[in-house]
């Protein structure tokens, strides 16, 4: 299993902006999600109003873009498993622990359960504050985000692209 590991990190090494740039652009997407649970979900609680309340095409486009979560977290959290791998740092994993924080959110409090909660539906048996902790959750994804795309744009400023290009697509 070791050498497996050691040639896919080397790979991933090599190929490090394609690799940090998919991660950056499906993350980046995640950016809609939460646009949606801020102006949809939070404000309703908040204001007694949806700011935007989005349907047809819009709301299918909202859905699977919060489908792209879970390639996101995978491919995020490889970034600091890389990082964490060539030498520990707080940084890299408290980020790791804030995009893993986000499968509890996914299979334990799910935005279903937001929404009834929030928006005066019958959540369920879960307390109505466990609803603000999946929306915190997710604003966890905030400085991953930031700091995923600084990433991505060091990684095309040092030309980490020309491996990727010389080796791969020949």
């Amino acid at each position: 299993m070791r050498p497996f590991i050691t040639r896919f990190f080397a790979w991933y090494e090599r190929n490090y902006a394609l690799n940090i740039g998919i991660a950056a652009f499906l993350f980046l997407l995640q950016l809609v999600h939460l646009y949606w649970l801020t102006t949809d979900v939070v404000a309703m609680r908040l204001t007694g109003e949806s700011w935007f309340s989005p349907s047809g095409p819009l709301r299918w486009f909202i859905l699977i873009v919060d489908y792209t979560e879970i390639p996101a977290l995978f491919s995020v959290s490889l970034v600091y498993i890389n990082e964490l791998r060539k030498g520990w740092n707080w940084k890299s994993a408290l980020f790791l622990l804030f995009l893993n924080s986000q499968w509890l959110h996914i299979f334990w409090i799910t935005d279903e359960f937001v929404v009834a909660e929030l928006g005066g539906g019958a959540g369920g048996a879960l307390p109505v504050a466990l609803a603000w902790v999946a929306i915190a959750i997710d604003y966890l994804e905030l400085p991953v985000i930031y700091d995923t795309m600084r990433k991505f744009a060091l990684a095309i400023r040092e030309q980490r692209t020309t491996t990727f290009l010389r080796e791969e697509l020949r």
